[in-house]
């Protein structure tokens, strides 16, 4: 069995502006340094397809999606926020990214792979249920929930989000469904500012206040997570995987180590051992320092390579 990577030159098309942090290099520094490691050569590379019209109705309705459609711009660019812009390439590099967190979840529920990576921009933990943000249009992760709950017909799948920036997004969609479970770990106040408090039972939130040592948010996550998953046996595990805590990135002020991205995977493969027969769907989401990025990512593939 393998890891598979899922990967496409398209996501390089989309492209937000030369200052922008959500940036087509992103990709090439992953792609470059996990070939210089080795790791690339223990991945089984994929190539995913557009995620369909009716698959995206899973979680988006159909006047967002035709919201979209009318926006994006034949040259030049259009913001649907402030942070959040829309060229030529944007909806096909959207669709492909959520089309591979379909085809990730697929290929891991039918036992072709162990567990899936998903390399792709442009990230999705942002988008609410109607409403683009964060760099984000639509929701990947939640898509990929919604695939595994309503295709495979699991009962039970957990959502671990350890971007530093709370996945509001996914929150606003799977909040009061019981059959997710959505543990978060974001700083706390910082962007989104929103859905921190007041959530359904099946939301954990973790919020870390700026400088949180790696010592602290291991001591933080381990208490407030474990015990929830354990008890709630989640059939798959889908991760909205951001690298921006780490002490390099320049989007927020924690401090965790490439180590500990390291940590939080052998943690979440041992609880997908115990209880989801080691299914883990993993997707990018932040990550603007190249180099840590690129390394913590690296690291977050040597323990998805090595569950077998």
């Amino acid at each position: 069995m393998t890891t598979a990577f899922f990967s496409h030159d398209d996501y390089m098309k989309h492209d937000m502006g030369p200052e922008h942090p959500e940036s087509p290099a992103r990709l090439a520094a992953i792609i470059s340094y996990i070939a210089d490691t080795g790791i690339a050569q223990k991945l089984d590379w994929v190539r995913p397809d557009e995620i369909t019209h009716d698959q995206l109705l899973s979680v988006h309705p159909e006047r967002y999606l035709q919201q979209l459609n009318m926006m994006q711009p034949t040259r030049g660019r259009v913001f649907t926020d402030p942070d959040t812009a829309m060229m030529q390439h944007t909806l096909h590099a959207a669709r492909l990214a959520a089309g591979a967190n379909i085809q990730a979840v697929d290929m891991v529920m039918s036992s072709q792979v162990t567990n899936a990576f998903v390399c792709a921009r442009p990230p999705g933990h942002h988008a609410e249920r109607s409403k683009s943000m964060g760099f984000c249009f639509y929701n990947n992760i939640a898509l990929a929930a919604m695939r595994a709950l309503n295709f495979h017909h699991l009962e039970r799948v957990a959502i671990v989000d350890f971007d530093v920036h709370q996945g509001n997004g996914t929150v606003d969609i799977v909040s009061g469904d019981e059959r997710i479970l959505m543990c978060s770990s974001f700083q706390h106040p910082l962007f989104p500012h929103s859905h921190v408090h007041r959530q359904a039972d099946n939301i954990v939130n973790i919020p870390l206040a700026e400088n949180c040592s790696s010592a602290d948010y291991r001591r933080q996550v381990e208490a407030g997570w474990v015990k929830r998953l354990n008890a709630f046996k989640p059939q798959v595990i889908l991760i909205s995987a951001g690298f921006d805590a780490h002490r390099c990135d320049p989007m927020a002020e924690l401090n965790l180590e490439t180590e500990d991205y390291r940590w939080l995977t052998e943690m979440l493969t041992d609880i997908a051992s115990e209880h989801s027969n080691d299914r883990i769907i993993s997707t990018l989401e932040g990550g603007y320092h190249l180099k840590s990025l690129a390394e913590s990512v690296n690291a977050h593939l040597e323990v998805l390579t090595s569950v077998y």
